[in-house]
């Protein structure tokens, strides 16, 4: 198993308020093939079944040793680092709100 992988922190989801699952790193596989159309059903799909596996470690250091072992090729995306701003619902109702 000597494929091109990326290794990096996943993004919190817009379904989550938390940031569950936000502070592993994962390791994914790069797709070798386009996908492509079946005949008879019409979904996406194709023969490379490394893009289904997603990898997930709790260091970047860890996820590094495993691509190192496996003879993996792997770039590692840096973080984004994200903008909080601290909000309050009383904000909603203040008087000098910008509408």
């Amino acid at each position: 198993m000597s494929g091109q992988a990326r290794i990096f922190r996943p993004a919190k989801t817009a379904m989550q308020s938390g940031r569950a699952k936000t502070r592993e790193w994962a390791l994914e596989f790069e797709p070798k093939a386009a996908k492509r159309a079946d005949p008879l059903m019409g979904w996406a799909g194709s023969n490379d079944t490394e893009g289904q596996i997603t990898l997930r470690f709790a260091t970047q250091a860890e996820a590094i040793a495993y691509a190192k072992r496996r003879g993996i090729d792997f770039v590692i995306e840096a973080l984004q680092a994200a903008k909080l701003r601290p909000k309050s619902y009383a904000d909603n109702f203040r008087y000098d709100r910008v509408r």
